[in-house]
Parts: structure tokens; C-alpha cells; sequence
């Protein structure tokens, strides 16, 4: 079990245990939230700076993630999981694999 959990993130073995996840860092994860707000930001700056007689431009879509949670909008990606509600708490078996 050791040799695998230190295998690299683009082998093929991470890659059929964890899916598209295994190929997504905590960079990639960060620069997509950093994206995510600043496209609602330009985009709530276009709506306060419209005309009233405007049209108020399209609310942008979320940068895709492999993790198969519900976007912003309730439609859920190909994975089909129910986000995590406030009251559930992780388990200490995913906090453990989590911090590795």
C-alpha cells in the first residue's frame, strides 16, 4: 500500500483509483477558485456599471473540477455526488487520507 500512495500523480495506477482528481494539485484547485472570483467580480462590476435600460450580462459558469460536486447553480457534474451539507462532518478515515 505504501508504494502506491507515493506513486507519481500522473500514473496510470493514481490515475484509475482517483479518477481526473489525481491530476488536479492544490495549485490547479487554488487557480481555479482565483479565476472563479475574479470572473464574478468583472462580472458584478459590469452589473453595477450597466445602463439601466441594459440588459444585465450572463453570471459567468464555475471552472469544471473533477471533484463531481454540485456547482453553484444545483446541477451536479458526471460524478453525480450530493454536496456536503453544513452538519456532516468528515470522518477520521478522510482526514487521515486527506493529509496523507
Amino acid at each position: 500500500m505504501v508504494m502506491v500512495k507515493h506513486l507519481p500523480r500522473d500514473s496510470a495506477v493514481q490515475r484509475e483509483i482517483h479518477g481526473e482528481a489525481a491530476e488536479w494539485s492544490i495549485t490547479d484547485h487554488l487557480l481555479a477558485a482565483t479565476v472563479d472570483h475574479l470572473a464574478v467580480a468583472n462580472w458584478m462590476f459590469a452589473c453595477v456599471n450597466n445602463g439601466e435600460d441594459d440588459e444585465t450580462p450572463e453570471a459567468p459558469s464555475p471552472v469544471p473540477r473533477p471533484s463531481g460536486l454540485a456547482d453553484e447553480d444545483g446541477a451536479e457534474d458526471e460524478g453525480g455526488a450530493e454536496p456536503p451539507t453544513a452538519t456532516e462532518a468528515p470522518s477520521p478515515h478522510a482526514i487521515a487520507r486527506f493529509f496523507g
